[in-house]
């Protein structure tokens, strides 16, 4: 069961101030709403349309607020079973599982696999001081899960630096907000 503090709150778009419960999950730290806020500015010419994928979901608040936002679809990757049963049900009660879907799935393993679609937007925020980031990236770039001009939201804790990142990677914008450092990057499908 959710605690009282566990929940996240959309910001914008057709659920904007819907308030959604998330389980307690060892790790589990939505982006914060500042951030959230920031981020969409960022992807507002983009979002509408978008096709999302949402690595390392946890409560899912980057992808429902792209789906509140107008992405056509948004595929939420997550290996925890209650995150991911909480994520089923928030979709359910949104009416929006047609375009979307979840997967209890170890976020690394599923990108080792070939992509069946290539996505617009990549969110990756993965638990803070974990490898995880490091693992994901090159996966995402050899196996074909980014469009051309895919953008890559990389959410790290402050004190954190980036992997290496594939040279194709342009970032394009940067800002902290308190323990949090983050980043939009823009892929080009030839290498710089």
């Amino acid at each position: 069961m959710a605690r009282r503090g566990n929940q996240l709150r959309i910001i914008g778009g057709e659920w904007r101030g819907r308030k959604l419960s998330f389980p307690d999950v060892p790790n589990l730290r939505p982006t914060p709403d500042r951030v959230r806020e920031t981020v969409f500015n960022w992807l507002m010419p983009v979002i509408e349309g978008a096709y999302c994928l949402d690595l390392f979901a946890g409560s899912g608040a980057l992808g429902l607020e792209a789906l509140s936002r107008g992405a056509a679809e948004v595929v939420f990757i997550d290996a925890h079973r209650k995150a991911v049963q909480a994520l089923q049900s928030h979709l359910q009660t949104l009416q929006t599982q047609s375009r979307s879907r979840v997967l209890l799935q170890d976020s690394t393993r599923f990108v080792s696999q070939q992509a069946d679609t290539a996505f617009d937007v990549v969110f990756l925020d993965p638990p803070y001081k974990l490898p995880l980031m490091e693992k994901a990236v090159p996966l995402l770039e050899e196996n074909g899960f980014l469009a051309d001009d895919a953008l890559l939201y990389l959410e790290i804790e402050k004190r954190q630096s980036l992997p290496t990142l594939p040279a194709n990677w342009q970032q394009i914008k940067e800002k902290t907000a308190g323990e949090v450092h983050y980043f939009l990057f823009q892929r080009n499908a030839v290498s710089i």
